[in-house]
């Protein structure tokens, strides 16, 4: 039976968009469902401040009356404009085991970018780097985290087949945590400190609120990540979205902020409980009881497992120990919390300066996801 193509036009069309990757996944145990709240405002033009400098549309797969496959079409043209491309991404990708879905999916968002000037097409990639990004291409038989894709072994095969080649990757870290932080790693911390005149600031919620450190420290990722892979400064705009969307539920006893003489944030380091198994109780939706599974791993049992949701250093500190710095000072914090491992989430496979901080610990490369890339032929 021939596939079908549709633009998402309707409520009904996007709520099937947002839901078919529970339906795709139904029983695996690896999956880890998205909140469909958080997707409906990813999408949602009103709500999600990247629309600013982003163009999208969204596509449904059928075969028959069956939704067989899902993408979205999008364009960063800050991102595009900051490293000379015209690109088009493809993301939120999924499709059943039929390489003929995932041409046709992948066929229509080239003709869409090509039809607004682009010459190629890369991903999975999102509006920008907030969102899931990277093809899972190792790690298939593990539990995914909170921010990442997880998809079926049969995706990057097809990629290679429909001619796309790679264009970065990201690794992921399993950490085992030490039952206490070293002596001489204590030591090293006094020294970092003191050579470049920083301090470690210990904050509360409401200081987090009142003093405004969630702007100060999403500025400090736009200074910190450009030049990352792709990477597109956030408006103010985006940065208020992000404030509200992560900050509400971290525990200030899993957060490290250094600041210099002058009181300005020049490194922070975010961790959070793994949410990977309230997320698959949730099941994508918060009610009736998706909330508590989350609020209880958040602040009750926070089992053993972290994730290392961002790290990001003033560039004019980097390479000069305040990575180590942040870590330093949260292990004994995350020892006395009952974790036993960390999940590193993605990162660039060149990003030497973070993964030199797991030589010092026991640790494996467990997972690897990829973004794949195509010129878009201009016949």
């Amino acid at each position: 039976m021939n596939i079908t193509i549709r633009k998402v036009s309707s409520k009904k069309e996007m709520k099937s968009f947002i839901r078919f990757g529970n339906r795709l996944y139904k029983g695996n145990p690896y999956y880890v469902p998205k909140l469909h709240s958080d997707d409906a405002a990813t999408f949602d033009k009103t709500k999600n401040g990247a629309y600013e400098f982003c163009e999208a549309d969204f596509f449904l797969a059928y075969r028959g009356k069956d939704i067989v496959g899902r993408v979205a079409a999008i364009i960063n043209h800050r991102a595009n404009e900051a490293w000379n491309l015209k690109q088009v991404r493809f993301g939120w990708i999924d499709f059943i085991e039929d390489i003929s879905v995932a041409e046709a999916l992948l066929d229509t968002v080239a003709r869409w970018g090509k039809e607004k000037g682009m010459n190629a097409i890369a991903g999975p990639l999102g509006f920008t780097d907030f969102d899931p990004e990277g093809m899972l291409i190792e790690g298939f038989d593990l539990l995914g985290t909170t921010i990442t894709i997880y998809n079926h072994k049969y995706y990057p095969e097809f990629m290679e087949k429909l001619g796309f080649e790679k264009e970065v990757d990201w690794v992921e870290y399993r950490i085992k945590m030490p039952e206490a932080l070293p002596e001489r790693f204590k030591k090293m911390a006094r020294i970092v400190m003191e050579k470049n005149k920083v301090t470690i600031k210990r904050l509360t919620k409401s200081q987090v609120n009142n003093e405004q450190y969630g702007q100060k420290l999403f500025n400090l990722i736009n200074e910190a990540y450009q030049k990352l892979y792709g990477y597109s400064e956030l408006t103010e705009r985006q940065i208020d979205q992000y404030v509200k969307q992560y900050l509400g539920f971290i525990d200030m006893d899993m957060v490290s902020f250094v600041e210099n003489e002058e009181g300005e944030l020049v490194a922070a380091g975010i961790t959070i409980p793994s949410l990977a198994k309230p997320l698959q109780k949730a099941n994508g939706e918060l009610l009736p009881t998706g909330w508590l599974h989350l609020l209880n791993r958040l602040f009750v049992n926070k089992g053993d497992t972290l994730e290392l949701l961002l790290v990001a250093v003033k560039p004019e500190y980097q390479n000069k120990g305040l990575n180590a710095l942040l870590f330093m000072d949260i292990i004994p914090n995350l020892i006395k919390l009952g974790f036993k491992y960390a999940e590193s989430n993605p990162e660039l496979e060149n990003n030497t300066k973070v993964q030199m901080l797991w030589s010092a610990f026991e640790n494996e490369i467990h997972k690897r996801r990829r973004v794949y890339a195509k010129e878009i032929s201009l016949d």
